[in-house]
C-alpha cells in the first residue's frame, strides 16, 4: 500500500492502478529520494512525468513544494492521480494533464521552468534519454533544476556521451530492480 510519508498529507493511503501497466516507486526508494531532496522542496515547482499514481509529485507538495504538474497519457492513470489529489486535499497546488509526455513538453516549450522533475517511464519504453533531450531543448529546466530518473538501466544516458555531458551526476543508487539517478542540467 502506497502512502504519503510526511508533510501536510502524511499517512494518507494512495490509490494505485491495478495490473502490471504501472510500477510504483518502492517505499524504500521514495524515502531515499525525499531524504535527499528534503532541503530542496520548499516553494519549488515540480513536474512529475509518466506520473502513474502521482505519488512522487504528491509527496513533494505534501513536504512543501509550491505545486506539482502531473503528466501521464493513460486515462486510467489520470483517473487514479485525480483521486489521489482529491484524497490528499492538495488540489489547489496540483495540475493534471492526460497527454503523451513528449506532446506535453512541446506544448509548454519555453513557457514554464521546473525546479524538480521526476522521470519514471515504463522500463520497456527506454524513454529517459529522449525525455532528457526534450526537456533541455524545450527550455523547461533551470541551471538549478534537479531531475530524479528511475530506470532499469544503470546508465540512464544509454551510452550517449553527448547527452551525459549535458548533465552533472548528483547521486546514483539501486533499489531492487530500480536504478534511481539524480542529475542537474549543465546549462
Amino acid at each position: 500500500m502506497m502512502r504519503i510519508i510526511t508533510g501536510k498529507a502524511r499517512g494518507i493511503k494512495l490509490v494505485t492502478l491495478e495490473g502490471e501497466n504501472t510500477r510504483p516507486t518502492s517505499e524504500r526508494a521514495k524515502e531515499a529520494v525525499f531524504s535527499m531532496l528534503q532541503f530542496d522542496l520548499e516553494g519549488r515547482e515540480v513536474l512529475d512525468l509518466f506520473a502513474g499514481s502521482g505519488q512522487m509529485g504528491l509527496e513533494a507538495v505534501s513536504r512543501g513544494a509550491a505545486s506539482a504538474t502531473f503528466v501521464d497519457k493513460s486515462k486510467d492513470a489520470a483517473a487514479v492521480i485525480s483521486k489521489n489529489i482529491e484524497k490528499t486535499h492538495l488540489d489547489s497546488q496540483c495540475r493534471l494533464f492526460t497527454a503523451d509526455v513528449s506532446d506535453y513538453i512541446r506544448t509548454v516549450r519555453g513557457r514554464r521552468r521546473f525546479d524538480i522533475v521526476f522521470i519514471d517511464p515504463p522500463y520497456s519504453l527506454r524513454a529517459v534519454p529522449p525525455t532528457l533531450e526534450a526537456l533541455l531543448s524545450a527550455e523547461l529546466l533551470k541551471p538549478t533544476s534537479i531531475l530524479v530518473c528511475e530506470s532499469a538501466e544503470e546508465d540512464i544516458f544509454e551510452n550517449d556521451p553527448d547527452l551525459a555531458a549535458k548533465f552533472e551526476m548528483i547521486k546514483r543508487a539501486k533499489y531492487g530492480v530500480a536504478h534511481i539517478t539524480v542529475i542537474k542540467p549543465i546549462i
